[in-house]
């Protein structure tokens, strides 16, 4: 059975160890990955996409507060935006991780908050790959059909977070401490985000049914292939 393909977009600069978790991801659940970044060349198709982790977004595409200490990274921001202005029309599955559920929601014209814990007094701060967050999912909610769990353990390594949901963006999972941790379309049949890495917890069954349920949606639709001749390729 051949392979869909699904790129996953990273910065230049991201590490070999952690391209390698994204990668394994796919592969695992029958995936091709391809790496996407904005120094290569983009393919002429995908069957999926996911817009991994990575850099804070300009605050200047959603008309947020601007971080003088934070890394940002405006080309893969263009790279990623342009993607998403041609993928999602075609119907081509899209998974957003971390920084990817917020790129999504503000390609739909939604807002960010720039830093959790400037605007969220006694936030416990928490920065780990290891699942210690609590998140509760929305019933009914197609996240909550894929994870088929209405709550789990997450990691967390963001300081941004989703505020307000973008067009057709419905927000289906929250923390405890009411952050938004996950986003789905109502309007198109695979555009989910979340705030947490799945890739990173290989052993829990949830998660990896996320990643799973990228690559059949893949699978199921390959007449969705994305030419992407407007992107030089």
């Amino acid at each position: 059975m051949t392979r869909p393909l699904i790129g996953i977009t990273t910065s230049d600069r991201k590490s070999h160890i952690a391209w390698s978790f994204d990668a394994f991801a796919v592969w695992r659940h029958g995936g091709k990955p391809l790496r996407l970044s904005p120094a290569r060349p983009v393919p002429k198709h995908l069957d999926g996409l996911i817009i991994g982790g990575g850099d804070d977004i300009d605050a200047h595409l959603y008309g947020g507060e601007v971080q003088l200490d934070v890394r940002i990274d405006p080309q893969r921001d263009s790279l990623e935006l342009g993607l998403l202005e041609r993928v999602i029309p075609r119907g081509c599955p899209v998974l957003g991780i971390c920084r990817g559920a917020q790129l999504i929601n503000v390609y739909r014209g939604g807002t960010l908050d720039s830093d959790i814990y400037t605007t969220h007094q006694g936030l416990k701060r928490r920065r780990t790959v290891l699942p210690r967050k609590t998140v509760d999912i929305q019933k009914g909610s197609q996240l909550h059909g894929i994870l088929k769990v209405s709550w789990c353990q997450v990691n967390s390594l963001h300081h941004q977070a989703v505020k307000r949901a973008g067009q057709g963006i419905e927000i289906v999972a929250r923390d405890r401490d009411g952050l938004v941790q996950g986003i789905e379309s109502k309007e198109h049949d695979f555009l989910i985000g979340v705030q947490w890495h799945p890739e990173w917890l290989i052993f829990n069954r949830p998660q990896q049914r996320l990643i799973r349920a990228l690559v059949d949606a893949a699978r199921r639709t390959p007449a969705t292939r994305t030419v992407m001749e407007s992107m030089g390729s």
